[in-house]
This record gives C-alpha cells, structure tokens and sequence, in this order.
C-alpha cells in the first residue's frame, strides 16, 4: 500500500490510496483541471480511480468532488450529515454510498475505518486504511484528540496528521479574535502540540512514515511542526515529512 498528498492546506485538499488494483481519493478541493494535473504528477489518472471518499462538506475539502465523480463516473462515500449539506448545494448529485461514522466497509482490495472527529461541520469524518497488512491513519480537520481518535490510530504504520497551526503565531496573527478561537478551539483545528501529544499516546513502534499536514500558511511553519512531531519520537526533525499545498507530498510506501 502506498498513499500520497494532491495538496494541503486551506486552499484545497486530496489524498490518493494506492493498493495497485484499488485507488481512492479522500477529499478532492480541486478543481477537474487542477486534479487531473496533479494526479498527472504521481503518474495516475482519473480512469484509474475506484471512488472518492469524503471527510466532511468544507469547500476546501468538497468543492471539486461532485463535478469530478460525474465526469469520471466515481461513486462517493459520505455520512448522512455531508450528503444533506451536499444535496442542498448540489443541483444533481453522481451515485453517493453513505457511510456510518463507526462502521467499517470495504472498497476493493481497502478495508476502510471511518471515524467521527471535532470539527465544525455537520457529521464529519476521518478514515484509517488497511490493506491486510499495513495500516494507514489520516487525521485533519479536528480541533480536539477524542480517546477514541486514540483507539483508531493506536498502531499504524504510517500517519498523516494535522499540524494546523502554531499556538503563538495564531495568537499574535492578523486573524480576528473570533477566527482565533474557531481555529484553536475544540471543534477547530490541531495545532503542533496536540499532534504531538497523540504521538504520545499510540504505539509508533511500527510507523514508517509520518507527515504532517493542513498547515496554515499564516499562522505555521514546516520547520516548527517537524520540530513538535520529532520531539516525541525522538527522531530527526528530517524524517518527518510536511505537506504542502501546491504539491502535497510524493508517493510513500509501506513496506
């Protein structure tokens, strides 16, 4: 299994997961031509995909997902909260499956474990993949770490997760106080301690990649989120991997 990042960050968002007979995207902030370009660039294209996975209806996250999944004719996957916001927005909807937060399901050869986080969206999500193997744990978009989070992302061999923001560059920003506190609050995003503090708390003896990702372009730095990230593993800030937005992150496989 093998994933990689489109881009990251608060201008657009989309993953890819790779078994090599099953391909999806979590997320797709993209537009058609923006996507099609940067699948262009992992050397995939929009006939290989199998479906498009949704965490939640923010336009950085969403936007793209509906036009693209009618174009290239891809199911997508989303909770019952999502698709009502989607289909208030949506003129015509391509094939949606819903999916229960707490509830398993299988796409190909994926075995896909979504699981609801603290954000500001109506019913959102994150997922955890496997592929019998290995494990995949993707995590943005919460503004608290839930025991249950925990429970998820315990021991996985690789991890992408939310380095949204630096504490005290968020304080002293530009942003107004009321775009502070929903940023840093509990249903906002992670800033680089409370990543860190997860790390703490799974088992990383089996992790092989790790990436921080959805940093803000204001209110973080690459160098600081690997800085908190590698503080608790012990491990080289350069081992740690930093997502971006204009090209996400190369492929990354699990061996």
């Amino acid at each position: 299994m093998r994933f990689a990042s489109l881009g990251s960050g608060s201008q657009g968002n989309s993953l890819i997961v790779d078994t090599g007979q099953t391909k999806v995207l979590v997320d797709c902030g993209f537009s058609n031509t923006a996507l099609s370009a940067r699948l262009a660039r992992l050397g995939a294209s929009p006939g290989d995909l199998t479906a498009i996975l949704v965490t939640h209806e923010h336009s950085d996250h969403i936007a793209g997902v509906f036009s693209f999944a009618r174009r290239h004719q891809l199911t997508v996957y989303l909770t019952h909260g999502t698709y009502a916001v989607a289909a208030r927005r949506q003129a015509s909807l391509p094939e949606c499956r819903m999916v229960d937060g707490d509830t398993p399901f299988v796409v190909g050869g994926l075995e896909i474990r979504p699981f609801p986080v603290p954000h500001d969206a109506r019913e959102p999500i994150q997922y955890a993949f496997s592929d019998g193997q290995h494990r995949l744990g993707v995590l943005t978009d919460t503004g608290a770490i839930t025991p249950h989070i925990v429970d998820v992302l315990r021991a996985c061999d690789a991890l992408v997760l939310e380095c949204n923001h630096d504490r005290a560059l968020l304080a002293g920003s530009r942003y107004p106080a009321a775009l502070k506190r929903r940023v840093g609050g509990r249903f906002g995003h992670l800033e680089n301690g409370q990543a860190a503090a997860l790390l703490g708390q799974v088992d990383t003896r089996r992790l092989q990649h790790l990436v921080a990702a959805h940093l803000s372009r204001e209110n973080n730095r690459p160098e600081l989120a690997a800085k908190a990230l590698a503080s608790t593993l012990g491990c080289s800030e350069h081992w740690i991997g930093v997502a971006d937005q204009e090209s996400g992150f190369d492929w990354r496989q699990m061996m």
